[in-house]
């Protein structure tokens, strides 16, 4: 299993690299829709949908969620004169308010499933609306100040990445060191308030790192740090989210597609609340 991870972590590394940094904008759009998708498959699965033309459906439906969208905000126009498209915010408004709905359908786990699981409606709409908005998130990031400088973006979507792997990690070493409550033991048995705590930690401290080397103005590092703890719980709760689907129809991973790693999902979870998050903050902070 650990020589499997290694294998498709040494794949799919640089390979995430040239997608972030080296594909042009309309490629990069397509390629994303591509992995979301990916995602909507294994999201299906949740749904409780069984054979492939049903599942194929709720695949379809995403894609023309996305198209839909694609030609409502083509990547290259969502920024118009250094500000987001008023409309694109509001997605990003509605994401947040789903995942504050996602907080507590996890806090409130098992006594609130009845509440979401029995109908499949309610599963597909919560796989819109985490799937969706990751999308629209990822392409405006990856768009930003494009005319100025191509690799802008990238360099958001990478910070986007470290905070969320930067609290994985921190959340691992706390958790195994010191980790004695229980976070969410009828979601995620292994998880600790003590990591939540030291993967929040460890992500501010990335952020501060960064700030200093991309030479930010220090006024502005404190802002960074609180928006980096809300991102850090969210990424957990992204995280938590499809930890409590899994469990809900009694599924380990989400999918095979990585081997050793396990699907799409597992490997984006908590970036589907964190990358939605953090486009909405940074398209606050610019207009400051």
């Amino acid at each position: 299993m650990l020589k499997q991870r290694i294998l498709t972590s040494v794949v799919l590394a640089p390979l995430a690299m040239l997608l972030v940094f080296y594909t042009p904008l309309a490629l990069f759009s397509f390629i994303a829709g591509a992995i979301v998708l990916l995602g909507a498959w294994e999201w299906s699965a949740f749904i409780g949908l069984s054979s492939i033309k049903q599942r194929s459906g709720f695949v379809i439906l995403m894609s023309g969620v996305l198209l839909l969208l694609h030609w409502h905000w083509p990547i290259t126009t969502l920024w118009q004169g250094g500000r987001l498209q008023a409309d694109a915010n509001y997605v990003f408004t509605l994401a947040f308010a789903w995942w504050l709905v996602a907080t507590f359908l996890v806090i409130k786990y098992p006594r609130m499933a009845k509440a979401w699981s029995e109908g499949i409606v309610m599963r597909a709409v919560a796989g819109l609306l985490t799937l969706v908005p990751l999308w629209l998130a990822l392409n405006v990031l990856r768009s930003a100040e494009y005319q100025q400088a191509h690799q802008y973006g990238s360099t958001l979507i990478m910070v986007v990445l470290g905070i969320v792997w930067s609290a994985d990690i921190g959340a691992y070493f706390a958790g195994k060191n010191f980790g004695k409550n229980k976070l969410m033991p009828n979601v995620s048995p292994n998880k600790t308030i003590e990591g939540l705590i030291g993967g929040v930690i460890t992500a501010v401290i990335f952020v501060v790192i960064f700030c200093h080397f991309a030479q930010v103005e220090q006024k502005l590092w404190p802002i960074y740090a609180i928006m980096t703890v809300f991102i850090a719980l969210f990424s957990a709760v992204g995280d938590l989210l499809e930890s409590m689907f899994k469990r809900e129809v009694g599924l380990k991973d989400s999918g095979a597609c990585l081997p050793g790693h396990g699907g799409i999902l597992d490997r984006i979870d908590s970036l589907t609340a964190a990358a939605p998050i953090f486009a909405l903050f940074y398209a606050w902070t610019v207009t400051l």
